[in-house]
């Protein structure tokens, strides 16, 4: 077998790990709506349920993928890639299969928010080591089939809610999400290497050496004076507080904080929103599919472009068409072309989302990647949570529909704005710079 063909099947076994893992994390997150209407109808499932109490036990998940996420971050850079995929994988399939043997709401809750802690290791961790198995020029695509799992996992819920809660209700469809364990943890045993990028960053040469060469991997080594310095180089959390990332990490928190907010703003109030504005049940539903399906095809091309001019220009302008498509949505459009303008939205908001983690893993090195992604998850999820929130508050208020798309348009402005502020890696303007002189001496 060829260095090249190793390379590539390392690669694909990365990618399809990390992908299957995040699908699951998606059907996690989006079970618990295709239920809540059962919970709150029958007593007898899990005790007397109201709106609010049901809303509350939806935000547990939320808080434990920001608590998951951030508790990663400051460990995952220490104890490996592998390692942390692996965990996150056991926990969360555990927690959604004591989830189905909840006997009441307070055991419901706290096992929901434990098992977003293993949705938060996996969100955390999966865009790390897929920055550091993919090659250079295809990075932001990979990026985008994994992470695009997570909307893939919600479509996945909706479908399996609709055929199977008449046979094995809503318990079977927690203990669903607990197969992982049995195909998907082996499948990582046996089949997901350590990064060599991650073992070199901990100055551990040989074994970076040896996964190199049993993956195909192309590796620079160092010579064993730095060795020494890579493995003084600060790690995790304490190496975004450098001021090489200080000020990019805190931008790079807020793009995670708008795109998250929007999609979890979008997906919970869009229906609402569009059947205030006089559409029916039906056609608010589907404007809902249309928005996550567009962020998914979209998102993978919006991918490919980024690899080509870079995630920066590629997120700001795609936040900049979701605000845009926002506001034609306040106009009485044709059925077709407001239909056209949530799919912009969706590659706007959801697909944006799936960027923003593309950037944040190639944007940091090695020692420092997990951390990264972990802010990135851990701080955007407040926007994921207070999404809802943001438009619940606008629909109760009274406002018009209109307007709650004006808000929502001026949190992608926002994004917009923030990301033309991020700087560029030095390994990024090294690029520019190189293809400006190419450039230059092709018009000579």
């Amino acid at each position: 077998m060829t260095s090249s063909t190793a390379a590539n099947g390392a690669v694909r076994w990365v990618v399809v790990i990390a992908a299957i893992a995040l699908i699951f994390d998606g059907y996690d997150l989006v079970v618990f709506g295709t239920i809540v209407s059962t919970l709150l109808a029958d007593p007898s499932q899990l005790g007397q349920l109201d709106e609010a109490a049901a809303g509350l036990l939806g935000s547990y998940a939320l808080l434990g993928v920001m608590v998951g996420a951030l508790s990663t971050g400051a460990i995952g850079d220490y104890i490996g890639r592998r390692k942390a995929m692996i965990t996150g994988i056991i926990w969360f399939s555990v927690g959604m299969g004591l989830t189905a043997l909840a006997p009441d709401t307070l055991w419901f809750g706290i096992l929901r928010f434990l098992t977003g802690m293993g949705v938060g290791a996996i969100v955390a961790t999966a865009g790390a080591v897929v920055a550091e198995f993919a090659p250079k020029n295809r990075r932001n695509y990979y990026n985008a089939i994994v992470y695009s799992g997570v909307p893939a996992g919600g479509v996945l819920a909706s479908l399996l809610a609709m055929v199977l809660s008449d046979v094995i209700g809503w318990r079977g469809l927690f203990l669903i999400g607990a197969l992982p364990l049995l195909f998907l943890l082996p499948m990582a045993w046996f089949k997901l290497p350590e990064s060599p990028q991650w073992l070199l960053s901990r100055g551990r040469v040989a074994e970076a050496r040896e996964v190199a060469a049993r993956t195909g991997m192309l590796l620079e080594l160092p010579s064993d004076a730095d060795a020494g310095q890579l493995k003084a180089e600060r790690v995790g959390f304490a190496a975004l507080a450098t001021r090489r990332y200080a000020l990019p990490t805190a931008l790079l928190g807020m793009m995670s904080f708008a795109g998250l907010l929007l999609t979890y703003g979008l997906n919970t109030w869009m229906p609402e929103i569009m059947q205030q504005a006089g559409y029916g049940k039906s056609h608010s539903l589907l404007f809902l599919l249309v928005l996550n399906l567009a962020a998914v095809f979209g998102g993978l091309l919006a991918s490919v472009a980024a690899d080509r001019v870079g995630p920066k220009q590629v997120v700001a302008l795609t936040f900049f068409l979701a605000a845009l498509a926002m506001v034609l949505l306040t106009l009485k459009l044709p059925l077709g072309l407001l239909l056209s303008l949530v799919a912009v939205a969706g590659v706007g908001t959801i697909g944006t989302q799936v960027l923003i983690y593309g950037f944040v893993s190639n944007y940091y090195h090695s020692a420092a990647r997990g951390a990264g992604v972990a802010w990135c998850a851990g701080f955007g999820r407040l926007g994921g949570i207070f999404g809802p929130l943001l438009g619940g508050l606008l629909l109760s208020a009274g406002v018009s529909p209109g307007t709650a798309f004006y808000v929502f348009a001026a949190v992608a402005i926002v994004g917009t704005l923030v990301t033309t502020c991020v700087p560029m890696t030095r390994s990024a303007a090294q690029r520019s710079a190189q293809e400006e002189l190419a450039a230059a001496g092709a018009g000579k």
